[in-house]
């Protein structure tokens, strides 16, 4: 048996950005433009009119100022409300290899790792942009890795399930490095002519190396533990898919064919399920919240995060030891928890306690107990 190690990481962040008051903008601008289209229905009490946005309250209800995006001329257009991503040849890479492979080549250069020395390329993402191939096999060919790739979706646990396959697959010896990419464009599965969500997710790849901690090159986090679980619910959920065609009412702007979530039975079930999860993940290991440095949740609401960390470290934890990235990049699914961790894990001692979580759509939560060697 050999111990998992994670050796480098890397973040891939697109370089336009979408302020909260330029969403609100274009916001406003559609719901007045509906308004004014359904004036008569709206008149005759068929239908009501679409509220404002504003800034105050997205920040409210989310944390949430601003989130880069691949396209943002087509999101703030008010005849379009979606991000326009040109056609490419499939002689070309894919819009989500080409984020993946920026991420990714930032992790192996962090941990001294040649494309070519990894054994196993997992894409872990939300959404992919098509069936197949997979997306992992192309970033694959793409540096130049051998054995072999897949792609898995588990929502917004994409990447802490991602974590554990290729944990396993290393502590049992099948395998000897590993590559983890989560390229998220959340853009193009969000309504954004939905008021209640229209805020909410932004676009972004992560990266992560995996390797025997024999095979180190530098400093690393030891992979103690992890720990998955899933609980089935349409609370979340995307009814788009490639049977959409074969159905009577299979039109592709149909509502539901976009993120859809049920907000108060979310914020109600699933922070029980997380909270108690890290805490028996914890109990098991026999790690304490005391020992705990560092929790790095899924970034996708602020409440949500306070609510759990406070819950876990049994007191409202220093900004430090629940770094939140969610006000620059908004809910970023799978690669939420690892932006966090990328971006503050740099100060931790040798031997001290960290916890990456993801939890979303399915339910699912995943957590992966980590430990400093430097």
């Amino acid at each position: 048996m050999y111990t998992p190690a994670i050796t480098g990481t890397g973040v891939f962040t697109p370089s336009e950005v979408i302020t909260n008051a330029e969403l609100v903008e274009a916001f406003n601008a559609y719901a007045d433009k509906m308004n004014a289209e359904n004036a008569d229905a709206i008149a005759a009490g068929d239908m009501a009119p679409m509220e404002h946005s504003s800034e105050e309250f997205i920040y409210k209800a989310s944390g949430i100022e601003r989130r880069y995006v691949m396209d943002k001329k087509g999101v703030l257009d008010p005849d379009v409300m979606h991000p326009l991503l040109r056609q490419r040849s499939d002689d070309e890479p894919g819009i989500m290899t080409e984020m993946a492979m920026d991420a990714a080549q930032k992790a192996l250069d962090q941990a001294g790792v040649d494309g070519s020395e990894i054994d196993l390329v997992i894409c872990a993402a939300s959404n992919m942009e098509r069936a197949y191939p997979a997306i992992a096999i192309e970033v694959q060919q793409a540096i130049g890795a051998g054995g072999f790739a897949f792609d898995m979706n588990v929502a917004c646990s994409s990447a802490t399930f991602g974590i554990q396959a290729a944990a396993d697959m290393i502590r049992s010896g099948s395998i000897r490095k590993a590559l983890m990419v989560n390229p998220e464009i959340c853009s193009g599965h969000l309504e954004w002519r939905d008021r209640d969500c229209h805020f909410i997710f932004g676009d972004v790849a992560t990266a992560v190396v995996l390797e025997r901690s024999e095979d180190a090159k530098g400093s690393y986090f030891e992979i103690l533990s992890t720990r998955c679980a899933t609980q089935f619910s349409n609370n979340i959920r995307n009814n788009n898919g490639y049977l959409r065609r074969s159905r009577p009412d299979g039109v592709a702007d149909r509502r539901d064919m976009q993120f859809m979530q049920n907000g108060r039975k979310v914020f109600k079930e699933v922070l029980p399920m997380v909270s108690a999860h890290i805490g028996q993940h914890m109990e098991d290991e026999g790690v304490s919240n005391t020992q705990l440095k560092r929790l790095w949740l899924h970034q996708a609401n602020k409440t949500m995060n306070d609510f759990i960390g406070k819950k876990v470290m049994g007191r409202p934890p220093e900004p430090a030891e629940q770094p939140n990235i969610l006000q620059d990049y908004a809910n970023t699914s799978s690669a939420g928890s690892i932006i966090a961790f990328s971006q503050n894990s740099d100060d931790l001692s040798e031997g001290e306690f960290g916890l990456i979580c993801s939890f979303g759509a399915g339910y699912s939560v995943g957590s992966v107990l980590v430990r400093r060697h430097v």
